[in-house]
């Protein structure tokens, strides 16, 4: 039976899981599930309402980093991850970094540049934090890279996969590698893979689907996921009254009941 991702293609999250079922070479089916009207069948698939959700038979996952992982004990072929426990210890580190700090940042940035939630000052400030916050950010994936080619070591791999939809995400939003670093050449290597270029290959074609989503949480038809890091880091930006207006006009939501 074939192996479906249940996804949203600009999920940096989703993005993770697909480009290891890609480097493994797993065929695999994908679905774009409706978050904000879902039927029965997916939320008892995804009891956190997100995305990515794996179905391989009978077995179904949620959460990105434990597909990952199930991925690579569930298909051998060429590992992802290093083979010493020290290396593995330490990307998977990396991996929590990127889904709490890094994700954090990138979803205020598109708070405000993408879903307008704040303007004027408020704004530059937002930006101001986050510019800084990448930096730094990117400042410790350098030093990752100090001694090695590619996030993951010697090779391409478990390392790379759980960070480049991150730093590819923020070089979107106009927060890019430093010019002449590591990082900028990791960046520009990692883009140069196949499976890279499928995960833009289906951000472009699902774009279209997603151009009114602006409109359409401005006008509560929609809502945006507020939850962990990403509260957090509206809160301690100084977004809080973003919070309370997107309460107040039901175009937020936080995680729901299992």
């Amino acid at each position: 039976m074939l192996v479906t991702l249940y996804e949203i293609p600009l999920s940096p999250y989703a993005q993770k899981v697909k480009m290891a079922l890609l480097e493994k070479g797993i065929p695999f089916e994908t679905q774009i599930p409706d978050l904000d009207t879902p039927d029965p069948e997916f939320l008892a698939l995804s009891p956190r309402l997100e995305v990515p959700v794996l179905v391989d038979d009978d077995v179904c996952l949620f959460d990105s980093s434990v597909i990952v992982e199930y991925i690579e004990d569930r298909w051998q072929g060429t590992p992802l991850l290093p083979a010493k426990p020290a290396e593995r210890a330490r990307v998977r580190i990396v991996e929590e970094v990127c889904d709490t700090a890094y994700d954090a940042v990138n979803w205020g940035v598109a708070e405000v540049t993408v879903f307008n939630r704040a303007t004027g000052n408020t704004a530059e400030r937002l930006l101001s934090m986050a510019k800084t916050q990448v930096a730094a950010l990117n400042e410790r994936l350098e030093r990752e890279l100090s001694n090695r080619p590619w996030l993951n070591g010697d090779s391409f791999g478990f390392g790379d996969i759980v960070a480049y939809p991150f730093v590819n995400g923020a070089a979107a939003l106009g927060n890019k590698p430093a010019p002449g670093t590591k990082l900028e050449s990791w960046l520009k290597n990692v883009r140069s893979r196949p499976s890279a270029a499928r995960l833009k290959a289906d951000v472009v074609e699902a774009m279209p689907r997603f151009m009114s989503r602006p409109k359409d949480i401005a006008e509560g038809k929609a809502r945006r996921e507020y939850r962990d890091h990403r509260l957090d880091w509206m809160l301690r930006s100084g977004g809080i009254d973003i919070v309370i207006e997107g309460i107040k006009n039901g175009t937020i939501r936080f995680s729901i009941d299992f």
